[in-house]
Parts: C-alpha cells; sequence; structure tokens
C-alpha cells in the first residue's frame, strides 16, 4: 500500500517527531501563567521522550529491550496527555480545539505502542 492510497500511512519515527513539533508550537500560544509554563516543560519533554524512545527500541539489543524501550514509549505518551490535559487554555475555542487534536494524536500513538507490545511478548 502507496502512502498516496493509505494517507495515514506513517514511519513512526517521523510521526512521533511531528507530534513533538506540533506540541511545541502549542504551548508558544498559551498565557504564559506559572502552572502553564511548568506543566508546558513536562509535555515538551514528555512528548519529546516518545520519539526518542522509539528510535532506541529500533535499536535495540534484544527483543527483551526493545519490549521494554516501547513500553517507556506508551508511558510518555500516556504522560503527555496528561499534561495537555492539565494545561490552561482559557477557554478559547481555537486552542481547544488544538488540543483536541493532540490528545486524539497521542491517544493513537498510545494504542499504537500497545498494540506493538502485544504482538512482541
Amino acid at each position: 500500500m502507496t502512502k498516496a492510497q493509505n494517507s495515514k500511512q506513517y514511519d513512526l519515527e517521523d510521526r512521533t517527531l511531528e507530534f513533538a513539533k506540533q506540541v511545541r508550537d502549542f504551548i508558544r500560544k498559551l498565557n504564559r501563567t506559572l502552572a502553564n509554563i511548568e506543566d508546558g516543560k513536562q509535555l515538551i519533554r514528555s512528548s519529546g521522550s516518545i520519539g526518542a524512545n522509539y528510535i532506541e527500541a529500533n535499536e535495540a539489543l534484544s527483543k527483551k529491550d526493545f519490549v521494554m524501550r516501547i513500553k517507556i514509549c506508551r508511558k510518555e505518551a500516556k504522560e503527555s496527555r496528561y499534561w495537555l490535559r492539565l494545561l490552561n487554555i482559557d477557554d478559547k475555542k481555537e486552542i481547544e480545539q488544538e488540543r483536541n487534536v493532540l490528545e486524539n494524536e497521542v491517544c493513537e500513538l498510545t494504542h499504537i505502542f500497545g498494540a506493538i507490545i502485544t504482538k512482541s511478548e
């Protein structure tokens, strides 16, 4: 199946990188309150960690190491969703919509990593 046939077909490394970039763009749009700054830092860390750990999983020395790295990817994805939900958006519809898109993407990533774990164990 080519990318033209399935526009949702992604290289997971590229997809996790794009998610981390979108998170950073999103955070720049938020009001700079103390809570948003601190929660935003946490979100930046966890969103970037998803892709970094996926790259490490692909370089794993054993199947056990691979599964552990993928579990870390899933954990970081869940954590990213948590931080996304904590951010204060002051009832701004456009920002709320963008957060929903990011939340949906991180949920999809969580499910993908869960499926990889299930198939690998």
